[in-house]
């Protein structure tokens, strides 16, 4: 009991210590896609298409058979009639058409769509660590605006009393109170502050952890007073910073999406399917040849052994109710495969174009905020203290000040957060991957 109790304990303190911090988002990316396990499981399957497309190559195993024939059922000896032989054939079937090399082209092809699909999850997996990571950011920075104004604000609360309790200047209970109630909410908001970093930090781990569930690898950025905004850029700014937007030019962007080229992959696979179908119409082959041994004559006479070869087919006939239907159905799945892909570019295109109206605007509120509101607010804060201490103010009203202007530097926060999260989103949309999905 002892020993399991030390190698539980072992469990969580080892993984701890072999951890390595994680400083950037990039690095906290990279740590994600090396662990995902979905790209791990892609690969697996990748290399099984692999697999069963070369093996979609191979003919049919071929049929052996073994039999007596003609034994006399009087005597049951094998020489006594000279139809009496023991018959070893072999006979091989043959594909239809070209029949194994479609199906060979079909699982070729999902092999191949496999890295399109994994360029995808990584471009998911990039857009999802980068917006946990910017909640991490917006606690830490919130709780750094916090901290900072929590002094400030102590020490309003203590002014407010010791001058209520002396009778000093215009302070009134009300004040008091009202600087009391202040410090309390900002209580509040350190502890919502808290919690979206706790809740954060849940979710990043998610990423981090390695298949044994033990590498939880800790983030060093977390644990500085100070953190800054992450960089990041657009991957095609020209198409984003176009006004009005082209339509056209984002439509010809987007047909390079991981999405839509596994779509157009997709869509030839169906007209391998249809060139599949069409192989039904012609006949299929089987050759066997086949030995024949005779024993001799009860007089010692000798018998010729037989060989014999042949070549056998089907012929469809009768094609309304199997092949017709065969080759409808592929060509329908060949329409549907490319409504697929349309309802994919449209989406993409949709939610791209919501992003950049979004981005827009963000960047006008965060160009309001950053010359107006901010500054303004300041300024308003400090001519509030300095009208108080001088007796030409009103103690709500410095407080006042102080609460807007610190909302103020939440909500410019909170805008350059939205900003980067909506940039992160339109880097997914915008990802390319240089595939010739063609085919023709």
């Amino acid at each position: 009991m002892t020993i399991k109790v030390s190698l539980f304990i072992a469990t969580l303190i080892l993984p701890q210590i072999a951890q390595a911090n994680i400083a950037t988002l990039e690095q906290a990316i990279d740590v994600a896609i090396s662990n995902d396990p979905w790209l791990k499981s892609s690969q697996y399957k990748r290399s099984a298409m692999q697999s069963m497309s070369r093996e979609a190559l191979s003919y049919p195993d071929p049929q052996v058979s073994i039999g007596m024939m003609n034994l006399p059922v009087d005597s049951w000896e094998f020489n006594q009639e000279g139809m009496t032989q023991l018959k070893v054939g072999v006979m091989q079937m043959l594909p239809r058409g070209d029949s194994l090399e479609i199906k060979s082209q079909q699982l070729a092809l999902d092999a191949k769509k496999q890295p399109i699909l994994q360029a995808d999850r990584k471009a998911q997996v990039r857009r999802d660590v980068s917006q946990v990571w910017l909640d991490i950011v917006q606690a830490k920075k919130t709780l750094e605006l916090i901290e900072r104004d929590s002094v400030l604000f102590d020490q309003m609360v203590e002014i407010a009393n010791a001058s209520y309790s002396n009778a000093l200047g215009a302070t009134r209970q009300q004040d008091v109170i009202r600087a009391q109630l202040e410090v309390m909410q900002l209580d509040d908001k350190r502890s919502a502050a808290y919690q979206q970093l706790n809740t954060a930090k849940a979710k990043l781990s998610q990423w981090l952890l390695n298949d044994a569930f033990t590498n939880s690898n800790a983030l060093s950025v977390l644990e500085q007073n100070e953190v800054t905004l992450p960089l990041i850029r657009s991957i095609a700014p020209k198409l984003m910073q176009q006004r009005p937007v082209d339509s056209q030019a984002v439509v010809q962007h987007l047909t390079h999406h991981p999405l839509v080229v596994a779509a157009d992959v997709d869509t030839y696979r169906a007209n391998q399917g249809v060139k599949l179908a069409e192989q039904a119409y012609k006949p299929q082959f089987s050759v066997n040849a086949s030995y024949a041994y005779r024993d001799d004559a009860p007089d010692q006479m000798s018998r010729t052994d037989f060989f014999s070869v042949g070549v056998s087919f089907d012929v469809p006939l009768f094609t309304d109710g199997k092949q017709d239907q065969q080759k409808a159905a592929a060509t329908a799945q060949v329409e549907a495969s490319k409504t697929d892909r349309l309802l994919v570019l449209k989406q993409l295109f949709s939610n791209l174009n919501g992003e950049i109206q979004t981005i827009q605007r963000l960047q006008e509120r965060q160009s309001l905020y950053a010359k107006s509101i901010v500054a303004q607010s300041a300024e308003q804060a400090e001519a509030a203290l300095t009208a108080y201490t001088n007796d030409d103010g009103d103690f709500s009203e410095v407080v006042r000040a102080r609460i807007a202007k610190l909302n103020a530097q939440l909500s410019a926060l909170s805008i350059d957060i939205a900003l980067l999260k909506a940039v992160v989103r339109s880097n997914y949309y915008l990802v390319q991957i240089e595939e010739d999905a063609s085919h023709e």
